[in-house]
């Protein structure tokens, strides 16, 4: 929950000092990447859908 709040920049600072104090990097790098690729193709297919209804 911690990765997700954060990447929208709404993560209090307590939250954040206890994330990098006590957490695993891994998990938060690898949790990183699954939502990057989750908001890169929901982009994706916006546009796809876009494009297509215009034509």
């Amino acid at each position: 929950m911690s990765v997700l709040a954060a990447m929208f920049g709404v993560q209090t600072e307590a939250n954040r000092r206890r994330d990098f104090s006590s957490g695993n990097p891994m998990a938060y790098i690898v949790i990183f990447v699954i939502f990057l690729a989750l908001f890169v193709l929901t982009i994706a297919g916006i546009v796809t859908l876009v494009i297509s209804l215009s034509s």
